[in-house]
């Protein structure tokens, strides 16, 4: 929450969360943040993927356009 709205890399999420260098993993990253949005249930829409970048904590979910 304290990056609201701010992309952060998985590079960058290993090294703040985990306190981990590049050594690891960076898919690692998506399987965690999976699992926690599984565990936040609806709330969990609110942390969205930036592909290519790497993820970001917004307040309001842009809603998926209405399919026809």
């Amino acid at each position: 929450v304290e990056n609201r709205n701010r992309v952060l890399s998985r590079d960058r999420l290993l090294e703040r969360v985990w306190g981990l260098d590049r050594q690891v993993e960076t898919r690692s990253v998506d399987v965690h943040v999976g699992r926690l949005r599984g565990k936040l249930g609806q709330a969990g829409r609110q942390i969205e993927t930036v592909i290519g970048m790497g993820y970001r904590f917004v307040e309001e979910p842009e809603s998926a356009p209405p399919v026809d």
